[in-house]
């Protein structure tokens, strides 16, 4: 049997001040006129049935949740009570699929990404499905670089083993964090590294003995937590991502490398890679309107009714969204985090 496992738990600093606490950016539509979440369940449409998608994400956000994924029953939506980062939210999904099913198959992805087209990624998560069920190994996808990115991870591929379904299957030799400029530009040009997509294919039996192995207290105390404990332990639990618990110490780790079109959205930097420029380069994404005046390679996100005037500026992001509003240079976007962890201390309430 297969499933599906929707992580929705992030928070989605660098999209402040669309993103917030209370409704972060997988619950925002900021590439079409659905929600990322929305989009990443529709992904899987025809090829897992929706009584077999559970999504992970914070007891803060179940109506938000269902607000997005109506058909969703509601014994599919597993609550953290608090954000612990993939680890915790792999094991905890492992834990329920092993009650339902100790012999179902798992799709783990991200709920804030876009990919596309949607035939392509199908067929390689069928591969991925074949090669999972046949070795039980710990398959990821990995995307071909198109440029030096220094805001992902990569995975250096190591030889081939075989191919599934016409994909070509290879060893992990390991995975990298996001590295400087100059490394990003060797492992771009080297044809074995490939960006980390933090999707991933596994059979619960297979991704329990990785947690048992590598991370064997966390697997006891969530297989052990009953509903009345569960808030207890899971505040108790380290904050570990899954790539760095588990796929970086397992053995038996295989990566599929794609060429479709992946964005995680990082931040908004990352728009005009997802969505269409204007005539003069600007993107604009949300309800907004843009008026322009000698203005070019801009980013702009504005809510309904919302009209944001340029004159004569370049390479700006600019955002207005629940009573804020951001501008910064596209190449600085990874600091708004900045903004937001001032903002915690100055104003906790518009975070």
């Amino acid at each position: 049997m297969l499933y599906a496992v929707i992580m929705a738990g992030g928070s989605g600093t660098r999209f402040w001040p669309a993103s917030r606490a209370a409704k972060p950016k997988q619950f925002l539509a900021v590439h079409s006129d659905r929600s990322l979440l929305t989009e990443t369940a529709d992904r899987l449409t025809g090829l897992v049935p929706s009584e077999r998608i559970l999504v992970v994400g914070s007891a803060d956000h179940v109506e938000l949740v269902h607000e997005a994924l109506p058909d969703l029953p509601r014994e599919n939506l597993l609550c953290e009570p608090v954000g612990r980062n993939t680890l915790p939210c792999v094991a905890l999904a492992s834990a329920e699929l092993e009650r339902r099913d100790p012999h179902s198959t798992q799709i783990v992805l991200p709920a804030d990404h876009v990919i596309e087209p949607l035939e392509a990624f199908q067929t390689t998560l069928r591969a991925a499905v074949s090669v999972a069920e046949d070795s039980r190994a710990l398959v990821t996808l990995g995307i071909r670089p198109t440029h030096a990115a220094t805001g992902y991870g990569y995975i250096e591929a190591g030889g081939s083993i075989g191919e599934a379904l016409g994909s070509e299957i290879f060893e992990v030799r390991r995975f990298v964090e996001k590295p400087s400029a100059e490394r990003a530009a060797e492992f771009a040009s080297a044809g074995n590294f490939l960006w980390n997509a933090g999707v991933f294919v596994w059979t619960t039996a297979a991704i329990r003995a990785a947690l048992a192995e590598h991370a064997g207290e966390l697997l006891a105390a969530l297989d052990a937590a009953g509903p009345d404990d569960l808030q207890r332990v899971y505040a108790d639990l380290d904050s570990v991502p899954v790539d760095v618990g588990i796929m970086e110490k397992a053995s038996n780790v295989r990566v599929l490398p794609v060429g479709y079109a992946w964005s995680d959205i990082g931040s908004w930097s990352a728009l005009p890679d997802v969505l269409a420029a204007d005539d003069n380069g600007n993107v604009v994404a949300g309800s907004g309107t843009l008026v322009d005046h000698d203005a070019h390679g801009n980013v702009v996100y504005a809510e309904k009714g919302h009209i944001t005037a340029l004159v004569g500026v370049d390479d700006l992001i600019v955002v207005h969204a629940g009573g804020a509003t951001l501008v910064c240079r596209k190449d600085r976007a990874q600091d708004v985090r900045r903004i937001v962890e001032q903002l915690r201390t100055m104003r906790p309430e518009d975070v």
